[in-house]
């Protein structure tokens, strides 16, 4: 076997390995419309649209799939337990990602965001450490949207900074199947999320 082929093949195994090595996330804990909500959701703090339903990531489409009641029952864990680890989960993910940082006309960041192709962005609402990311950029509290489950969109918490961009948070949440919520949540360090408005007219 020659060099360039050793090493392709060395190549190879290595990508197949890491294929092997993904695990898919059984810890989820996915914000949809409250019309979606099954017996195992609840709502955060402050909502009224959005619910927080227990969910896992799937190979295939949908990719995302929520629990049966039944199949939650297998897991032998309370909805409180689960949503305790989902939420160390969502921060294991929350530090393998970087945000897009967004400037305004005076090179000031206006907000960041997370995008993928994956619907797991909007279930990294509950990552304990998401509001210490944004501490420096954008003071002790920040406000979050999560129009569709693959993008999360960070804003300073003041209302002007997200009044701009509301219609096109609206019409991401009103075209998307997936649609993820329609509120908008305030976060700070060592806090739970806490719905404080809508982007709805």
């Amino acid at each position: 076997m020659t060099l360039r082929l050793l090493s392709a093949f060395v190549a190879l195994a290595f990508c197949s390995a890491q294929a092997e090595d993904h695990r898919l996330e059984s810890l989820l804990l996915l914000p949809e419309p409250k019309i979606m909500r099954n017996s195992l959701s609840f709502f955060p703090e402050g909502a009224e649209l959005t619910v927080l339903t227990p969910a896992k990531e799937l190979k295939e489409t949908p990719w995302v799939m929520p629990y049966r009641p039944d199949e939650f029952k297998q897991l032998g864990l309370s909805v409180e337990t689960f949503a305790e680890r989902a939420k160390k989960a969502a921060d294991k993910r929350l530090a393998t990602l970087k945000p897009e940082l967004i400037k305004n006309a005076e090179g000031q960041v206006a907000y960041a965001v997370y995008r993928s192709d994956q619907p797991l962005m909007a279930s990294l609402l509950v990552a304990p450490s998401l509001p210490a990311i944004f501490e420096k950029l954008f003071g002790d509290e920040i406000w979050v949207a999560l129009p569709d489950r693959h993008s999360l969109f960070v804003f300073p918490a003041r209302p002007e900074a997200i009044e701009e961009f509301a219609a096109d948070l609206e019409q991401r949440y009103l075209s998307d199947t997936r649609a993820a919520s329609p509120e908008i949540f305030a976060i700070k360090k060592g806090g739970v999320p806490k719905v404080v408005a809508s982007f709805l007219e």
